[in-house]
């Protein structure tokens, strides 16, 4: 109870906060617009990785400022992917489809930013995302295409993605270097130091990062290899959340721990702003040894406990088998505070400067529902990722990985039984795990523009071994202004 209240008060002052400093923000920033690094998803977005950050070459249409306490820029980012036909004995209304399709996707961001002192800033983003998906972004755990909002019908009316509130607290003399981007505008941060963070934004922006699986406006698309697929973590819809983030930085380890708001439904729009009935705790740990020389390792562990008006898989079966419902429906249950968690381990290893592995394990407890990323209640995937420097194009990168998304038992008898999550739901299922690979290659055409052709195969969609498997060919369009 006074963990609740104390959350409250906090998040009554960070209103106050927004309130009196973000209106502020459009007007001035405007002053001097300075083009930003690649850009940030919208569905799950992540800082993003410079195709190489020892070159010098320009990445962005224009040019942009390294010295302004104004920051404005933007990108663009268009996906067309299609299937054919597949083997499907039946599907139901939250199955990939079978017959043929083929949608573009299309995400536009406006990055807005006030650095106020050496230590202090706003940051502000506006974004659109319009298009469809393939099957309306039904039937995959592991969506071929993380720039897809999961409920077309809110269309592409702008919105704010994200209005920070950043400090950053020395506790070193010692600075390091660090590089402008849409999330940061600081050009050197104390090598020990305490960073808050307060507004809206995503959690993916700060957690479960890795370097080659983890944009997906230039390497891979799929959800779960950009993120961890059982990381349910706290999103609306669009996969912006509200809360205050802590990161603790040294040279070689991290700590960072999150409270944030969740939406009041599953895959929801709303926020649920009592925090006695939903909130979300994250903490990740960061480290970085030395495991091969001059390589740099990077080792993240997470935890994350979502608490919501969650229900319970188990229950809506003893529902559906006592007759009180004509097929399990897990949304069928009173007012409740459930509790889920989860775990996950993140690998990202340099194995030569244009060459980098990354690995994710995650897991997630099975029998609440699965309430805001995806449904998956275990994931493993690993993969590598190239810069084209050996081929003599510096600015080009390919990669491919291969992710195994897996449900618990209560959730695939859910599923069987003809339930419908906010995902899946085929009205019938012979299970199998999600089995996915993924190939890229994204070409540099000029500038801040940049071509790529994607192609996945995709064994058991939907975790059904009856129906697929099926292939899933992308162009993707991405232009840094």
């Amino acid at each position: 109870m006074c963990r609740a209240i104390l959350c409250r008060l906090f998040f009554v002052s960070l209103f106050v906060v927004l309130t009196i400093g973000l209106p502020a923000l459009p007007a001035r920033a405007q002053t001097n617009p300075n083009p930003a690094p690649p850009s940030v998803p919208s569905s799950a977005p992540q800082v993003p990785q410079q195709p190489d950050e020892s070159d010098n070459d320009v990445s962005t249409v224009f040019p942009h400022s390294q010295s302004s306490p104004f920051w404005l820029s933007g990108q663009m980012n268009f996906v067309y992917q299609g299937h054919a036909t597949f083997i499907s004995p039946y599907q139901g209304p939250h199955s990939l489809r079978s017959n043929s399709e083929a949608e573009l996707s299309r995400v536009f961001t406006l990055f807005s930013g006030w650095q106020t002192s050496a230590s202090t800033e706003f940051l502000l983003d506006l974004e659109s995302a319009g298009g469809r998906g393939i099957s309306d972004a039904f039937g995959l755990a592991g969506y071929s295409n993380l720039d897809v909002v999961r409920n077309p019908e809110l269309g592409a009316t702008p919105y704010v993605a994200r209005g920070i509130f950043h400090a950053v607290f020395a506790l070193s003399d010692n600075r390091v270097d660090a590089e402008r981007n849409p999330l940061s505008l600081f050009t050197t941060l104390p090598a020990r130091r305490l960073e808050v963070r307060v507004g809206r934004f995503s959690l993916a922006d700060f957690f479960d990062n890795n370097a080659a699986g983890g944009d997906s406006h230039l390497q891979f698309l799929n959800w779960t290899l950009d993120n961890n697929g059982a990381y349910d973590y706290a999103a609306d819809t669009r996969g912006y959340t509200v809360g205050a983030l802590l990161d603790f930085e040294d040279r070689n380890w991290g700590l960072r721990f999150a409270e944030t708001l969740m939406p009041r439904v599953a895959n929801g729009i709303a926020f649920q702003w009592n925090l006695e009935r939903a909130r979300a705790e994250n903490i990740e740990l960061e480290l970085r040894p030395r495991l091969l020389p001059r390589r740099t390792t990077i080792l993240r562990l997470l935890s994350y406990v979502n608490h919501a008006n969650m229900g319970d898989y188990r229950e809506a079966i003893q529902q559906f088998e006592a007759g009180q419902t004509s097929v399990p429906d897990v949304s069928n249950h009173p007012l409740t505070i459930a509790i889920k968690y989860g775990f996950g381990a993140n690998l990202e290893q340099p194995v030569r400067d244009w060459l980098i592995a990354f690995s994710r394990f995650g897991w997630n407890e099975g029998r609440h529902e699965s309430f805001v990323y995806t449904e998956a209640n275990q994931s493993v995937s690993f993969g590598m990722v190239a810069k084209g420097r050996p081929w003599r194009r510096k600015r080009d990168r390919s990669g491919l990985a291969f992710v195994s998304d897996a449900i618990s038992g209560d959730h695939r008898r859910y599923l069987q039984l003809g339930g419908l999550g906010f995902l899946l739901g085929d009205g019938n299922l012979t299970y199998g795990r999600e089995n996915i690979v993924e190939y890229f290659y994204t070409g540099h055409l000029w500038r801040g523009v940049f071509l790529s052709f994607d192609l996945q195969h995709v064994n058991n969609p939907g975790y059904n071994q009856v129906r697929g498997p099926v292939t899933i060919p992308g162009l993707r369009l991405h232009v840094e202004l």
